[in-house]
């Protein structure tokens, strides 16, 4: 079974309830996972294969808590050279063009790390899902097994 890390965004709380979730039904099919609030390089370069639930923010912006560790995959570039990973964005489409705007920029940045795209960026629409573990559980068996 695979070695799963993740990494979340959240602002409200979602995304962070989520990333819990997802371990819960991760580890109950025979995965390890763990969860990471606060996530170093060390944590990413470790990594087996990586899963990212990320909220948007403001104007398509990552959450606090996850931002600066993005801002430092971008300017140190540790490479995943074929890795795994799968991005999960939550949004609300009624802001247009910046809907899921964080999981577009996390699945973007893991592409040009050259990480293996599990699954297209899943989006979650609040627009029309209040409960995204309802949408997005079930993708993470379609995804992980």
């Amino acid at each position: 079974m695979a070695d799963i890390s993740i990494f979340y965004g959240s602002v409200y709380g979602n995304a962070q309830q989520l990333a819990d979730d997802a371990k819960q039904q991760l580890v109950e099919a025979g995965h390890k996972a763990e969860v990471f609030e606060q996530p170093s390089i060390a944590d990413f370069q470790q990594a087996e294969q990586l899963l990212f639930i990320s909220s948007t923010t403001g104007q398509g912006d990552i959450p606090p808590n996850l931002e600066g560790f993005i801002l430092e995959l971008e300017s140190r570039f540790p490479l995943l050279n074929g890795k795994g990973f799968a991005v999960v964005g939550l949004g609300d489409s009624s802001y247009g063009d910046t809907y899921c705007g964080a999981g577009r920029k996390i699945f973007s940045l893991m592409e040009e790390l050259r990480g293996e795209a599990l699954a297209p960026l899943f989006k979650v629409d609040a627009c029309e899902t209040l409960e995204p573990q309802e949408e997005v559980l079930p993708w993470l068996k379609q995804v992980f097994g």
